[in-house]
């Protein structure tokens, strides 16, 4: 009964209705248990001589393969994980995310048109494009 007499005050108070309430709780549940099994953001200071190092290969690659081409050149590499695409140097050690070099997955598909090589979740590159 406190519960309902709670939320009602809440109704009332926000002008909403109790439907409303309800889902956006829901919503914001779902995103919080989303979000905490990605990947934690990289210490800057580990990752800022990577972006210097590979800013212009990011800004200027013109697709999935000039990108590995211009990497590769410089020892690295791009590979998708659980969590999205992690820079590796070359023996598949993993340096850290794309997203940490500030160009994340979703942004690159867009850019490029088209789905990481061999991308094993398509539902991805076609999410990437509607948002």
């Amino acid at each position: 009964m406190e519960t309902i007499a709670a939320l009602q005050q809440i109704v009332r108070h926000e002008d909403a209705t109790l439907g409303r309430l309800i889902r956006d709780a829901v919503k914001r549940n779902l995103y919080r248990r989303s979000k905490a099994n990605t990947a934690q953001k990289a210490d800057e200071r580990f990752v800022v001589p990577w972006r210097a190092l590979l800013a212009d290969d990011l800004a200027y690659a013109e697709g999935w393969d000039d990108l590995q081409d211009r990497l590769t050149r410089k020892g690295y590499q791009l590979q998708e994980g659980a969590s999205g695409l992690g820079l590796n140097d070359l023996a598949g050690k993993r340096i850290c995310m794309a997203f940490d070099l500030g160009y994340g997955y979703s942004e690159r598909m867009r850019r490029f048109r088209a789905p990481f090589p061999e991308q094993s979740r398509q539902y991805f590159f076609r999410k990437a494009l509607v948002d």
